[in-house]
């Protein structure tokens, strides 16, 4: 979802600290503040005090709660007319998201966001997270698919490389002109043959 269909603010604006992608990603998804955040075991109160101890940041609980909460900006231009385009050509959609009550709940355009897709895989919701392979085999499980009839577009290479250890196609894409090339490539927009196994 974010990265990909939604867009996110900087991430220095997040923790009020310039933090290169490569250094911030993998301190994010194994960080226990976020880990167990995400996976809706604490609540934003909770999240934001381990969060700012954990990674020493200058900012107060309610300066990064505030932070947090504007972090996420909106579909991007193109974005649900991508999903639409996708459902369209008769192949199942599915949300599948590191997120928490607070962004799934308040999300700018939520609304349009919710409506798009057929299936909805909230890590705070199932108390599992990207890039575990527990999160993916749960997917396969609940969608009764093959682990190959299913392709994961994510923004991070990490959850990415996640998938495809599960067995399930995956591709690293930002925003949408990315992800619609993916979807192309893998035949899944009008005018193409639909994924097949193998």
């Amino acid at each position: 979802m974010g990265g990909v269909l939604v867009e996110l603010g900087p991430l220095d604006q997040l923790l009020g600290v310039a933090m290169p992608p490569e250094e911030f990603w993998p301190r994010w998804l194994g960080s226990p503040a976020v880990r167990a955040y995400e996976r809706g075991t604490c609540d934003t109160i909770a999240f934001t005090r381990s969060l700012a101890a954990e990674l020493d940041l200058p900012l107060s609980p309610d300066d990064l709660t505030d932070r947090f909460r504007g972090f996420t900006r909106g579909l991007y231009p193109g974005a649900a007319e991508l999903v639409r385009e996708v459902a369209a050509h008769g192949v199942a959609t599915g949300v599948l998201s590191n997120t928490n009550a607070l962004h799934w709940d308040h999300q700018i355009d939520g609304e349009i966001l919710r409506s798009l897709f057929d299936h909805e895989f909230l890590s705070y919701r199932l108390g599992l997270v990207k890039p575990d392979r527990e999160l993916f085999e749960a997917v396969v499980a609940t969608l009764g698919l093959n682990p190959v009839e299913i392709l994961v577009l994510d923004d991070n290479e990490l959850n990415v490389a996640g998938a495809r250890a599960a067995g399930l196609e995956a591709d690293h894409t930002r925003g949408v002109p990315e992800a619609r090339r993916a979807l192309h490539r893998r035949g899944l927009l009008a005018g193409r043959g639909p994924l097949r196994a193998g």
